[in-house]
């Protein structure tokens, strides 16, 4: 499974996203994706081939109608979506699987709104075109305003980030500093990956330690006064994730 930036690097190419556009409604061969999208069939099987190392595509051989050779099909063998926000105090990106399962297991997983669909779906393997066509202008509905609370949310993230940042400026004295604020902002629920840090500021481990050190205490310090609580504990304790709310 590549990563985000993998999945970037191969579909920035305008010419792979056709290819894959086409081979997601239906498995189609290199020649007929040459014709369809007016390029040279060797370079669709170049990027055939880097979609297939990739592991976005499959080939399978299929005996031809005409006595031939047989001949490679591709058809598509991945479900992800790409997630890019970027803005002042914004950048998030993200590379998610889209999850599998019947409709039922999805059920557990989809807006309420939706139960209708759910049901009519239940366990038919075909539907009828004029019913399919009704059920999916349900799910983009519901796709537009699940998109519209996203962005709300992400909205309402990158004012908070806007408003901690003068406090992030003020407490650090350096950029790295304020960089090791920003990492454990971005992900407050996740452990910080110190090695991964480090590398990407070209710091020693050590260095970055000592400042992860220095901000649990600050954080400790905000904590507890914010709270009205006072937090006990010896010297070096490190501060449990939990607290930082």
């Amino acid at each position: 499974m590549v990563d985000f930036d993998e999945a970037l690097n191969i579909l920035e190419n305008r010419a792979r996203r056709q290819i894959l556009k086409r081979l997601a409604k239906e498995p189609h061969y290199p020649l007929q994706l040459s014709d369809l999208l007016v390029i040279s069939q060797q370079a669709v099987v170049k990027h055939l081939k880097v979609l297939e190392k990739a592991g976005f595509v499959d080939s399978t051989k299929v005996a031809s109608q005409k006595g031939g050779p047989p001949k490679k099909m591709y058809t598509v063998n991945q479900s992800f979506s790409l997630r890019l926000d970027l803005g002042p105090n914004l950048f998030r990106a993200e590379h998610r699987t889209m999850p599998r399962g019947g409709p039922i297991r999805l059920s557990q997983r989809l807006p309420q709104d939706l139960d209708g669909v759910i049901e009519r779906i239940g366990t038919r393997r075909r539907l009828p075109m004029v019913e399919a066509m009704s059920m999916l202008s349900e799910m983009d509905r519901a796709l537009e305003r699940i998109d519209e609370q996203r962005d709300a949310v992400i909205a309402l993230h990158q004012q908070v980030m806007q408003r901690v940042a003068p406090n992030i400026d003020d407490s650090s004295e350096t950029y790295e500093e304020r960089q090791l604020a920003h990492a454990l902002l971005n992900h407050p629920r996740r452990p910080l990956d110190l090695d991964l840090f480090s590398q990407g500021l070209r710091i020693q481990s050590m260095q970055a330690e000592a400042m992860l050190d220095g901000l649990r205490e600050r954080l400790l310090r905000d904590f507890a006064s914010h709270s009205g609580s006072l937090v006990a504990a010896r010297e070096g304790t490190p501060l449990p994730w939990w607290l930082a709310r």
